[in-house]
């Protein structure tokens, strides 16, 4: 099981004091957060994509490259890279790039965004998005698994005899999860290629995103990569943890009221209640991410969103280091207790690049067979 932090890095004022952070404040409070991911026993740190106002992560590729230069151990991912605005062919090769760079330590998590006004600015429809998302991944694909590519779609020049550089590391490609939060068509694309499912529950009932898990999981089986409960899935969550959860609740109100993306609704109550957010002590933590399996099945990837609606960053290190210490040893503990043994963990460029090799080595022993037979 693999925990993470994501950061959707929004520039949000500080509600108690007042205070808005400049954009070089919040872009080094991000890297500081990376590392301290690390640190303290987090396997993944994530960055959004973002080219409007109040978000600052606009180049995820510059910013993974340079927190890794500074980890040793920590996997880099996006939450989420915009495979409908980005070109293919920049995708292909700025994250072969940074998984060079890396070691091996980078995926990545495909989406659409959810920000209308970005499309037109890289000459994009909204309306097309979904077709965006189809095409531009199958020309991804198709630039990391073969040398050389002749392509011709709806939304991109045409290539001809193209070879994007560098190609993947020990050429095995990033793993990609497809993040979601309403489309059964991405679901399908993920479970049709055979990747990942990213289910980013934070805002909605948990029912809703159960459907989507569960209908990615039987087309995963339906393609035939595996039986429906070995799809690899990714769910997000978001927490704000104190020693009791008196304490916790006080501290994080302020924060809640006033976020831009769900103050002024529902009570943090209301949303405690509704969504995976849980405001409370490490065991209250520990005892809501555990209902996740309950919903969702076993799944490989667990990512929680701490740093936003202007929390500082001295108070996001100190809830890292509650949940480095008191919550993600017993999660780890109990839920790959209950992981039956058939049930896969999440993908890592090693263990893909095993599995490529004993497929290779099947492969060639397969045609040895073969020619000895003929012979």
């Amino acid at each position: 099981m693999q925990f993470g932090v994501f950061t959707v890095g929004d520039v949000t004022a500080d509600p108690t004091t007042g205070r808005t952070p400049t954009e070089h404040e919040r872009i080094t409070a991000m890297v500081a957060i990376a590392k301290k991911a690390e640190e303290v026993g987090f396997d993944v740190f994530a960055t959004g994509e973002h080219h409007n106002e109040p978000f600052v992560p606009s180049s995820p590729t510059t910013m993974l490259g340079f927190v890794a230069a500074q980890t040793e151990r920590l996997l880099l991912s996006t939450s989420t890279t915009l495979i409908t605005t980005n070109d293919p062919v920049k995708i292909a090769e700025d994250y072969a790039m940074l998984q060079h760079l890396a070691e091996g330590r980078v995926d990545l998590m495909m989406g659409r965004g959810n920000t209308g006004p970005v499309y037109p600015w890289f000459g994009k429809d909204i309306r097309d998005g979904i077709a965006l998302a189809v095409e531009n991944y199958a020309l991804l694909r198709r630039l990391w698994t073969e040398h050389t590519v002749d392509w011709e779609g709806r939304f991109r020049t045409p290539l001809q005899s193209f070879t994007s550089t560098p190609r993947p590391l020990d050429d095995v490609p990033p793993f990609v999860w497809h993040g979601s939060i309403r489309s059964p068509e991405i679901a399908e694309q993920a479970a049709y290629y055979g990747d990942g499912f990213f289910a980013n529950h934070i805002f909605w009932p948990k029912e809703h995103f159960v459907r989507l898990v569960d209908f990615y999981r039987r087309r995963y089986e339906h393609y035939g990569h595996g039986s429906a409960d070995q799809a690899v899935v990714g769910l997000g969550g978001q927490v704000f943890v104190r020693k009791n959860s008196q304490d916790a609740v006080r501290e994080f109100r302020p924060y809640f009221d006033n976020a831009p993306v769900y103050g002024h609704g529902p009570s943090l109550e209301e949303f405690t209640e509704g969504t995976p957010l849980t405001v409370g002590s490490p065991q209250e933590v520990i005892d809501k991410t555990l209902t996740f399996r309950e919903h969702f099945g076993d799944y490989q990837r667990q990512l929680f969103l701490i740093d936003h609606a202007g929390l500082p960053l001295p108070v996001v290190l100190e809830q890292m280091e509650l949940l480095g210490s008191e919550v993600l040893p017993t999660l780890r503990r109990e839920l790959d207790a209950m992981r039956p043994a058939h049930v896969p963990e999440a993908p890592t460029h090693a263990s893909r690049v095993a599995a490529a090799r004993a497929r290779a080595a099947g492969a060639s022993t397969t045609t040895d067979a073969t020619a000895g037979a003929v012979a």
